[in-house]
């Protein structure tokens, strides 16, 4: 493309200068490696002349052969090792042509408008950011993508980029869900335009250096090369900074380029972003992980997004007036079969951020947004309340009736040290969770950690008090025509007559706190829960 010289050039004289800088690191290591080999053949030759004739030079000379030969072998066995190793590649979605002729059309068109190569392939990521990443490294033309996506059908493969290929886009699947057409475009206009710098071989170069060094770093984790670990931090250290100059001399570079692209509806969407970014968090840690944690994933996270956002909107006065966009043409409409899109990278969502595994199974099946209160939050609450009650068992003596009650737990609560029952739940957890990793650590391997992990680790008390919440709603839906129910901004909740209560929490930190059992039992009487009646487990 004829554009391609001329972003290149003139409008990235510093990061190319800053390339040249990493790449003089490259050269300087290379020259200390040869030098002993250097003076070597220095001697050998002098040698054989016979101007260095007589000792020491005979030992001296094979001791610097035998000096030069370790180092050429140890310097070719680093060298290769920077060459082969992997670079890290983000797990995503590949998203073939076929299944998105639209997206791939509007991309072009932003790459010709300013005059940058377009993208070599499109991805995606389950999370509110898009960057292009290069997949030009041998061993990124050897992997396949578990879930990619291929005129709309789950396939083996994924996108390939041959070397000295464009880099790949990748786009946060919850923008095209939330965000309209027009919005999208702009919002990858900077992004796109970032395939020129790319497409400059000094730039090219250095950053295929720098990402090099940075998988011989981790190669260095293994059997026999542990070595290799400390060389690559040296050199990745002496251009750090180098390679941090450049990388903003390429993003000023491509947001200079992409000024003239929708420039006043950018300012728009990057609000959008914000909030699709909020809404997203709120959706992954309210809705999602529950679900995660009862063998079950969502399968259409990014739809869901739009009603959470849309909720958000109808509660946040900040946000009056987003909802009007909902009118315009959302850009999932550019996705010849939305839907698979959205379930495949719901699933990538659930490895990334909980551990799960990359394929549905018998113990890891979807759950459609309409079936998740019976199939996700009643089974949430029995489970818990479970296992609230096994403990209370535990705990209890032996001449102690067991009974699967709320009245036992408020009158256990209200007389006993909390602590007790709360440390003995966190241990039951943790016990719990032993087998399951052990499980995933054998089966498999590395899909089953979270590379993300969202859930922070909680207090005893705080486990304690979303057991006596479980049991509580548990108890309201026996025996007071309660049901589970799901808000799409802070996830399961209870609804008596329709009618969500929000009100549950406050009586039970009473209860776990203070050791009062009169807000709860005010708020049980209100709803008309009967204590003492058993509540069905599961």
């Amino acid at each position: 493309m004829s554009g391609t010289g001329s972003i290149a050039e003139v409008g990235t004289p510093s990061a190319r200068s800053r390339a040249l800088a990493v790449l003089r690191v490259r050269s300087r290591a290379l020259a200390v490696g040869l030098l002993p080999a250097a003076v070597a053949v220095v001697l050998v030759s002098a040698r054989t002349t016979g101007r260095l004739a007589g000792d020491p030079w005979p030992a001296v000379t094979l001791a610097v052969c035998a000096v030069a030969a370790f180092v050429l072998l140890v310097g070719g066995i680093f060298a290769a090792v920077v060459l082969r190793a992997s670079p890290a590649m983000t797990p995503t979605v590949p998203l073939a042509e076929s299944a998105a002729p639209d997206l791939y059309r509007l991309v072009r068109d932003l790459a010709d408008r300013m005059d940058v190569p377009a993208p070599s392939a499109i991805a995606l990521t389950p999370d509110c950011d898009s960057w292009l990443e290069d997949r030009t490294h041998a061993a990124h033309r050897r992997a396949r993508g578990r879930t990619a996506i291929s005129g709309g059908a789950a396939g083996a493969g994924g996108p390939e980029s041959e070397p000295g290929a464009a880099p790949v886009l990748v786009i946060g699947s919850p923008f095209l869900w939330w965000m309209r057409v027009a919005e999208l475009r702009a919002v990858l206009a900077p992004v796109v335009a970032g395939t020129g710098p790319s497409a400059h071989p000094d730039i090219a170069d250095a950053r295929g250096f720098v990402r090099g060094l940075d998988a011989a770093v981790d190669v260095g984790g293994r059997r026999f090369l542990g070595w290799i670990a400390a060389p690559a931090r040296l050199l990745l250290r002496l251009c750090r900074v180098d390679a941090a100059e450049m990388e903003r001399g390429v993003a000023a570079a491509a947001s200079d380029r992409a000024q003239g692209v929708d420039y006043a509806l950018r300012i728009v969407a990057q609000e959008q972003v914000g909030l699709a970014y909020a809404g997203w968090d709120r959706l992954l840690t309210r809705v999602a992980v529950p679900a995660w944690r009862m063998g079950r994933w969502p399968a259409h996270l990014d739809a869901g997004v739009v009603s959470a956002l849309t909720e958000l909107s109808r509660r946040d006065r900040l946000a009056d007036g987003f909802t009007s966009r909902l009118g315009e043409r959302p850009a999932c409409d550019l996705l010849d079969q939305p839907g698979a899109v959205d379930e495949a990278a719901s699933l990538l969502a659930a490895r990334l951020f909980h551990g799960g595994p990359a394929e549905a199974g018998p113990d890891w099946s979807p759950v459609d947004w309409a079936a998740y209160p019976e199939e996700v939050v009643d089974r949430k609450w029995r489970t818990e309340a479970a296992r609230l009650l096994a403990a209370l068992d535990a705990l209890s003596a032996p001449s102690v009736p067991a009974a699967s009650t709320v009245e036992r737990v408020l009158t256990y609560l209200a007389d006993a040290d909390a602590d007790a029952l709360a440390g003995r739940l966190s241990g039951d957890l943790a016990r719990e969770a032993v087998p399951a990793v052990a499980a995933a650590a054998a089966g498999r391997g590395a899909d089953a950690l979270p590379l993300f992990p969202l859930e922070a680790p909680r207090s005893g008390r705080d486990l304690l008090a979303d057991h006596v919440v479980a049991l509580v709603c548990c108890a309201a839906v026996d025996s007071a025509g309660g049901e589970p129910g799901l808000d799409w901004l802070d996830g399961p909740v209870l609804l008596v007559a329709g009618v969500r209560r929000a009100d549950l929490a406050g009586p039970v930190l009473s209860l776990v706190e203070d050791r009062d059992p009169g807000p709860l039992r005010d708020w049980l009487a209100e709803v008309g829960v009967r204590p003492e009646k058993p509540v069905r487990l599961v």
